[in-house]
């Protein structure tokens, strides 16, 4: 009679917790990414001028595990170089996706975090070395 009982209440707990996973309301994630290089030109302070390069789908956007090993989704910035969607609630590391043919990029990967029906801002800077 004992084992029946654990066994009907398996049955009934294990899809109860499954719906309530499977229910949790995502998330969102929005930023802004920055291309910066440097130009020759030095301003009066002597510090190299910042500008955005602006071409935002050579640089996508990873969302990866907690330990960084396993993608989870990726990004394109639109043309203003904003991003924006929706991940279910946990930790998340935002980096660059690949690198392009020419030079290389660097950008500081971020840890975030996602809360059901809330929304997270993480912009990111991405200096591609350009001189």
């Amino acid at each position: 009679m004992r084992l029946k009982s654990l066994l009907l209440g398996w049955i009934f707990l294990v899809p109860v917790g499954c719906l309530a996973s499977d229910n949790a309301m995502p998330g969102f994630l929005e930023g802004q990414l920055r291309i910066l290089a440097f130009r020759d030109v030095e301003l009066a302070e002597g510090n190299p001028q910042k500008f955005s390069a602006g071409n935002y789908p050579e640089y996508p956007l990873i969302i990866l595990s907690p330990d960084g090993k396993k993608a989870i989704a990726r990004v394109t910035a639109d043309g203003n170089g904003n991003y924006r969607l929706a991940l279910p609630p946990g930790d998340y590391i935002l980096d660059v996706q690949g690198r392009p043919p020419k030079g290389h990029v660097r950008a500081k990967p971020q840890q975030f975090t996602v809360v059901s029906n809330q929304t997270v801002h993480v912009d990111m800077d991405i200096d591609t070395g350009v001189r």
